[in-house]
């Protein structure tokens, strides 16, 4: 089976003397050989042994004995998590099929059978750092002193009042307080926290899913402690308050790091501090999972293949730009290629390829990385975005050169990409001979499938629905909508896919750019000879019942294609 599989006779010889000398399994051994995949070798003893093989544990709850019970150590010193229970039975995924050890000691501490389901070890890892970041106690080295109960307006109330701003900043209960925030932020899958304040307040507030929340308020005497606390964390300057400040740190949570942005601005009534959160053991996206059509997913890959030209994703901050270039970068061959990014920040590492984050103090601009790249014999290129004509022009060059560069652009859609970067002073016919796809997108939030129902539509949803060019029949009278539970927090929605429109430049729209076109005759052009807009994809998002017509009439006000 596993010379099926794909590994040669004569490796498979020189694996089983290598395990029988080491004393280590033989997966193990063919794995540390690399000479075949994680989940050729898993499917092969899956096959063998009988198991169940998943290849994705993404949308997996663990049941919560299973994380109440078992310690979140073992959990991860032997890469195990129950992925489903049935009349007491669990089913524990593992990625060590010829190790039974963990599994009879794991049936000890549960008291009860256990059933072994295989799947890849990052998948497992992956899922029980999403399990256990739900259970404080169970997050070890994580944000010490964290309040899991969350009771903010307590440990503000421990803070004195009138005590030295510079002391309180190092004292046990304002630690406690900024740590718990944190850690419900990250419980809560937050992108930013932002410490807004008020005349008689401090008010938290988190942005989920691209929406801001108000959350707990603090009384207004622990502001000053709470600025000063952040402020050590990115170590700034505590005692300039007058000017704006950037400070950036890192908090652990588990085996996972978040990276933290911290940015504090004066304002007329103390300063105002929002962090951003970058968790760096979120996953890495595929093409295949992030929202893309089929025939978009086929339209992508083929131009990822392409050996020069620029590739631009564009939208406004948030959109989920840098997901979709991940995504992209994922599908290139790393041993046949050379690919270099550079970023402002690195947001997740990349295997295979060399990431270089920008330093402006030390002069490492994204333009100045570029140059520096073409020197390195790169194939492909990611330039994190393009703000300027110098990093446009060096760009250019290296298109037209010969190398793929992947970028970003901040424009409302596709055609728009293409006037502003002649706005920024580039020639077009430089723009019209380098540009080979834009794509321009917007994140909308999906509806929670704990509390998704399909109704029929309504009046107001017609009205809706109406906006968008689409008719009830073609839901076929029915509309897919949340009604709000505990796992959204009521905010009827869960999750965010994106929506896209994928501009190709052919030969009609370079003499277009060439000709002075403008977006909006571009798009219309592009629209007669097929082109998808980003209110169209979000319309087939609504057909699939993945969310809304109030998102896409949200996120696509500017969108009249």
């Amino acid at each position: 089976m596993l010379v099926d599989a794909g590994l040669t006779r004569d490796r498979l010889e020189e694996c089983r003397k290598l395990a029988a000398q080491s004393g280590d399994s033989l997966d193990r051994v063919i794995l540390q050989r690399e000479y075949l995949a994680e989940a050729a070798l898993l499917r092969v003893y899956a096959q063998h042994l009988g198991f169940e093989y998943r290849e994705k544990l993404d949308d997996i709850d663990v049941p919560g004995g299973f994380v109440n019970r078992i310690p979140v150590q073992f959990s991860r010193n032997y890469n195990l998590i129950a992925v489903e229970e049935v009349d007491g039975v669990i089913k524990v995924a593992t990625c060590a099929p010829l190790d039974p050890h963990p599994m009879d000691d794991l049936s000890a501490l549960w008291g009860g059978d256990i059933e072994p389901v295989l799947a890849p070890r990052n998948e497992i890892t992956n899922l029980i750092a999403r399990a256990y970041r739900h259970k404080a106690d169970g997050v070890d080295e994580a944000l010490a002193g964290v309040a899991e109960d969350g009771d903010i307006a307590g440990l503000a109330n421990e803070i004195e009042e009138g005590e030295d701003v510079l002391d309180v900043a190092n004292k046990a209960p304002i630690i406690k307080l900024v740590n718990t925030i944190l850690f419900q932020a990250l419980k809560l899958r937050a992108s930013d926290v932002h410490f807004h304040p008020y005349a008689e307040r401090l008010q938290v507030r988190f942005r989920i899913d691209g929406i801001l929340y108000d959350m707990d308020s603090i009384p207004r005497k622990a502001q000053e402690a709470i600025v000063s606390r952040v402020k050590v964390m990115g170590k700034m300057d505590i005692a300039e308050r007058r000017l704006p400040q950037d400070g950036r740190a890192t908090i652990k949570i588990g085996d996972g790091e978040v990276d933290v942005r911290i940015s504090s601005v004066p304002t007329t009534i103390g300063e105002r501090i929002v962090m951003r959160l970058l968790d760096k053991s979120s996953k890495l996206y595929t093409i295949g999972e992030i929202g893309l059509s089929e025939a978009n997913q086929r339209m992508l890959r083929d131009y990822i293949g392409w050996s020069h030209g620029i590739i631009l994703v564009t939208g406004p901050t948030g959109s989920g730009k840098t997901t979709t270039l991940y995504a992209a970068l994922t599908e290139v061959d790393t041993r046949e290629k050379n690919v270099l990014t550079i970023e402002d920040p690195v947001e997740y590492s990349l295997p295979g390829i060399s990431q270089v984050q920008v330093n402006v103090k030390k002069g490492l601009t994204f333009a100045n990385g570029l140059r520096a790249f073409l020197r390195q014999d790169p194939d492909v290129m990611m330039v994190g975005e393009i703000r300027d004509l110098e990093t446009a022009e060096v760009a250019i060059r290296a298109a037209l050169t010969g190398h793929l560069v992947f970028s970003t652009v901040h424009t409302n859609d596709a055609p728009s990409t293409v006037t502003r970067l002649i706005d920024q002073g580039v020639e077009a016919y430089l723009v019209a001979s380098s540009i080979i796809l834009v794509v321009a997108q917007r994140l909308v939030r999906t509806i929670c499938k704990h509390c998704r129902v399909t109704e029929p539509i309504n009046p107001e949803w017609t009205a809706k629905l109406k906006k968008l060019g689409l008719t009830p029949e073609e839901l076929s009278g029915q509309i897919a909508y949340g009604k709000g539970c505990d796992q959204c927090f009521n905010s009827v929605y869960a999750g965010r896919t994106a929506i896209y429109e994928f501009l190709p430049i052919d030969e009609i729209t370079r003499t277009q750019v060439m000709e002075g076109a403008t977006a909006s005759q571009m798009k219309r052009s592009s629209i007669d000879r097929g082109l998808i807009t980003l209110r169209a994809d979000g319309v087939d998002k609504i057909r699939q019942r993945l969310t809304t017509p109030d998102e896409v009439l949200r996120v696509t006000q500017l969108d009249l294609g």
